[in-house]
């Protein structure tokens, strides 16, 4: 069985697993190749094995995002899947070393399942109102109260020592934030090309508006002569930004197609254009009017706009490099071995 058509299957039964736990059409075929994706072990940290089906359980969750991503493309999905199944049994791996340290603190039982049950109470509280309601939900999905605490005690325990390892030091400079602004000012994102603030009147052939060009043009007649293009849009347009008055928004000449935008930009703040027709790949013709509102002239982002985004990158580029480290420390004093 192929690396794509065992996840194909993994990702079908995962859906109608929990709804029917014994189906006993299964053919003796078909329980062969689960028994065999059971007992193969791909990874062994310290006293845990992780399985051939607990990584391909996690990767069939991105296996439809994938598949259609690839569609008629095999060998490219294969290689996809190959490196989202990788990247699971790493993430797996990392999360056994992280419950293997967890018992060198010698935390008391007692209070893990303390926190786990206050983390469980506040759960039912925000989503399912009682224990009862959620315990059938977990039945009907397959899990147990018992395995449901399970997977909130690991959880817990893996983001607590995450904390205390990795965000807890992470502490970015303000010189540190200018020197990256410097040094990425012409990455896509940072500079800002010319724009145009936009209102448009569409018009397009409708049984109440049999002809558009001649709408179109009447409509001009009365801005030509200090009608308001706001209120002329919210009573005739037939576009998406009607219901804000004709309000398009800032575009650049990447945004609009290239009649538009070259009407727009030859346009000066606070004129309007004439009449614009277009046609329509379906065959149809669109009527536009155009009201430049303000210009603005390409320029870069301050560092000021984008400090906080430019502090979050940087953030999350040091909180992978500690993670890193800190996980390669913790392979050097852990038995682990790779099976695959």
């Amino acid at each position: 069985m192929t690396r794509l058509a065992s996840l194909a299957t993994l990702h079908h039964s995962m859906k109608c697993f929990f709804n029917s736990l014994a189906v006993a059409a299964l053919s003796l075929g078909a329980f062969k190749v689960q028994a065999q994706l059971v007992d193969a072990i791909d990874a062994i940290v310290h006293d845990s094995v992780i399985t051939r089906v607990e990584v391909q359980k996690y990767t069939s969750t991105a296996f439809e995002a994938l598949a259609r991503q690839y569609r008629g493309q095999p060998d490219m999905l294969e290689k996809k899947l190959a490196e989202a199944e990788s990247e699971n049994l790493n993430m797996l791996v990392d999360r056994q070393l992280i419950l293997q340290e967890f018992r060198t603190f010698n935390v008391p039982e007692s209070i893990i399942e303390s926190e786990v049950e206050r983390e469980i109470d506040a759960e039912i509280k925000s989503r399912f109102g009682d224990r009862v309601t959620l315990i059938r939900t977990l039945h009907a999905e397959g899990f147990t109260l018992e395995k449901y605490k399970q997977q909130k005690r690991d959880q817990m325990i893996v983001a607590w020592l995450r904390q205390r390892n990795v965000t807890s030091e992470i502490i970015i400079s303000p010189h540190k934030v200018e020197i990256y602004y410097l040094a990425h000012r012409d990455d896509e994102g940072y500079k800002l090309e010319d724009q145009v603030k936009l209102r448009m009147i569409v018009l397009n052939k409708t049984a109440d508006v049999p002809d558009p060009k001649k709408l179109g043009e009447e409509l001009l007649g009365k801005l030509n002569e200090g009608a308001s293009f706001s209120e002329l849009a919210g009573m005739y347009s037939q576009g998406s930004s009607k219901k804000d008055n004709g309000m398009w928004g800032w575009a650049d000449k990447k945004t609009l197609r290239k009649e538009l935008a070259d009407v727009a930009f030859s346009l000066k703040q606070g004129e309007h254009s004439g009449v614009i027709e277009l046609h329509n790949p379906d065959g149809s013709d669109a009527y536009y009017l155009m009201l430049v509102e303000e210009k603005k002239s390409a320029h870069y982002k301050s560092l000021g706009e984008i400090r906080d985004e430019i502090e979050q990158n940087l953030k999350l580029e040091e909180r992978n490099r500690l993670e890193k480290q800190w996980i390669a420390k913790l392979k050097k004093k852990t038995f682990v071995q790779y099976r695959r």
